[in-house]
């Protein structure tokens, strides 16, 4: 029988060993966690704050975001000086937080668990500066920075 053709036992083994390694890291990566939830919800946030500061100069009106512990949405400020829920844009229509309840605080100490932020974005195209921290359940953060001037960045 001269060189019979086949893997080794220990061939077998690396490669099973390879591949469930592989396997581990791949589903790890593809089940996101609470961290990574946050952080989805910063870069969202970011994103509709910074659509919110440009829908009130364009609309003339002021807008407010608006979120407690467990979701978030966007009010107008009509003309008869009220507050209104954003009904008919499904872009800042309220949403829930992914991985909730979250802490959230604005440049000053955490909320309470019943208290709600408001944030509110004039008719002038500059504003206060300010950081909005997002903080899970599990003790990691998120901040949002604003510069005043329509550009949001998440940390």
């Amino acid at each position: 029988m001269r060189g019979e053709r086949g893997f080794t036992l220990i061939e077998l083994l690396v490669v099973m060993v390879i591949l469930g390694i592989t396997l581990g890291l791949v589903s790890l990566n593809a089940i996101p966690g609470q961290k990574q939830g946050l952080q989805q919800d910063a870069k969202r946030i970011a994103l509709l704050l910074q659509l919110a500061r440009d829908e009130a100069i364009v609309r003339n009106h002021q807008i407010a975001f608006e979120a407690g512990t467990d979701n978030y949405r966007f009010m107008v400020r009509n003309d008869n000086k009220q507050w209104e829920q954003v009904v008919q844009d499904d872009l800042l229509r309220e949403r829930e937080f992914k991985h909730a309840p979250v802490t959230l605080m604005l440049d000053s100490p955490p909320l309470l668990p019943e208290a709600t932020l408001r944030i509110i974005f004039g008719r002038e195209p500059v504003d206060k500066p300010f950081v909005l921290t997002l903080t899970g359940s599990d003790g990691g953060s998120v901040a949002i920075r604003a510069d005043g001037i329509g550009h949001f960045t998440v940390d």
